[in-house]
């Protein structure tokens, strides 16, 4: 039997606020008990605030899809993120973040991501080509090439210029330089305090997310001149700052869509990067599957209209994205006094809603920690995934770029196993940490070599 994908071990049931506040920082997923596998709520408490996790679906549909305005996000974990963020649709609540998801959204409509799988589709064979001289057998960090490839997909879609663009290297290079600076939980996430308060971030972080968002004000203001006179590209860029709000007529300024890219690139490059990694790592370890996908592969027509010729292969990575959601854990402010399963919810309580845990909850999935693709067939699969899978959050604020992440995912996947075969190296079992997303605390180490084409059946499943 195929052994079961790392999962990162628990703490112990009780620690000590230090300890607790410690871990968290180096790790969100190892910093929480077991239990959490298997309750429906939990409470922790701390001098300076209240948090409930919740994984009952009720109460999920509750914050998400029912009542979200009285849970807007919390500014726990977007502090740590707002010198490279700024406000951004990520980090807006109310009328802010409804006004700009009406400009955004009708750049991810169905119509317009036919527009933008030609962009992918080139990062994809690009990133083919670049992984030739690694196609040796010899172990590579994976996590790296497709953090490449992804924001080659960024690049191409958002602004029609390819990662080689010298302005698009610098980007990726400082982008990569602000994650190693910059951890997922600021100081501000436990402290509370006026808006004079410092943040306590590194000189590096401050340092980096303003050279970064110089670079993308660069790429913005390009761009506004080429609308000008008319010579723009007809990309995401292009139609986003284009579009105007239907309730004000306004469109974005030139700041507030650095903020927007700033997001894009963090969501459509950080975690398409993580997932597809963990993708290859999961078919590494299960061979049938990989055999299956590249056959998929081999004969898909390379068409936007045919990609449901990729069924298999999005089915690996909706299990991909259940296993390892890129987001693991949302945050949303309780506005005002409420009860979750006859327990007091205070005003300003912290409300955590985790993917990570919902996606692998013993009560809501059969073999939860398993990798078994071929769940998504059965009606126990569908029944879990409609009540308990939401790795692009759900609801209003549901992640407008689902449905890009998804052909990327796919056109990814297919893309590289087409080619290429990924095989696990002995010893290197990747330990999954989260700081900005999911990933591998020491990175994804596989070999790869070139791929032989042979069609083979469907693996039967136990």
């Amino acid at each position: 039997m195929t052994a079961l994908p790392p999962k990162p071990p628990s703490r112990p049931e009780k620690v000590s606020l230090w300890r607790y506040l410690r871990l968290f920082r180096q790790d969100i997923l190892s910093a929480q008990p077991a239990k959490l596998y298997r309750a429906w709520m939990a409470e922790f408490r701390t001098p300076f605030f209240r948090s409930y996790l919740v994984n009952d679906p009720v109460l999920v549909k509750e914050v998400l899809r029912d009542n979200p305005d009285a849970y807007p996000k919390s500014d726990r974990i977007g502090a740590g993120l707002r010198p490279l963020l700024g406000n951004s649709v990520f980090l807006t609540n109310g009328e802010l973040w409804k006004r700009q998801r009406r400009i955004i959204d009708p750049a991810f409509e169905g119509g317009r991501l036919r527009d933008t799988f030609p962009g992918i589709l080139a990062a994809t064979e690009a990133g083919v080509a670049r992984l030739a001289h690694v196609a040796n057998d010899t172990p590579q960090e994976i996590e790296a090439l497709t953090s490449h490839i992804a924001a080659d997909v960024i690049f191409r879609t958002l602004f029609s210029i390819p990662i080689e663009d010298e302005t698009a290297q610098e980007v990726f290079s400082a982008f990569r330089d602000y994650q190693r600076s910059q951890p997922i939980v600021n100081l501000a996430a436990f402290v509370r305090g006026p808006s004079w308060m410092p943040r306590f971030f590194k000189r590096e972080t401050r340092q980096t997310a303003r050279h970064l968002r110089r670079l993308i004000t660069q790429l913005v203001e390009q761009r506004l001149a080429l609308i000008a006179s008319g010579e723009a590209p007809d990309d995401l860029a292009t139609k986003i700052l284009t579009t105007a709000d239907p309730d004000t007529g306004q469109t974005f300024t030139r700041d507030e869509m650095v903020d927007q890219v700033a997001i894009f690139f963090l969501a459509g490059h950080e975690t398409s990067a993580s997932a597809i990694a963990w993708a290859l790592y999961l078919v590494a370890t299960n061979p049938d599957w990989q055999d299956l996908l590249a056959a998929e592969a081999a004969v898909f027509s390379g068409q936007f209209s045919e990609l449901s010729q990729l069924k298999q292969t999005r089915d690996v990575f909706r299990e991909t994205l259940r296993l390892y959601p890129p987001v693991p854990m949302m945050v949303r402010e309780a506005q005002a006094e409420t009860v979750f399963r006859k327990r007091q919810i205070k005003r300003g309580a912290q409300i955590v809603l985790s993917p990570w845990h919902q996606h692998r909850h013993t009560r809501l999935w059969e073999n939860p920690d398993a990798f078994d693709p071929a769940r998504w067939d059965t009606d126990a699969g569908t029944l879990s995934a409609r009540t308990a899978y939401m790795p692009f959050s759900a609801g209003p604020r549901v992640c407008t770029g689902a449905g890009f992440a998804m052909i990327e995912g796919v056109v990814v996947l297919a893309g590289l196993l087409r080619a290429y075969r990924f095989s696990p190296v002995d010893g290197q079992v990747p330990v999954p940490v989260a700081h900005l997303t999911v990933r591998a605390r020491q990175g994804i180490i596989l070999r790869i070599g070139s791929r032989n084409g042979v069609l083979v059946s469907k693996p039967e499943t136990e």
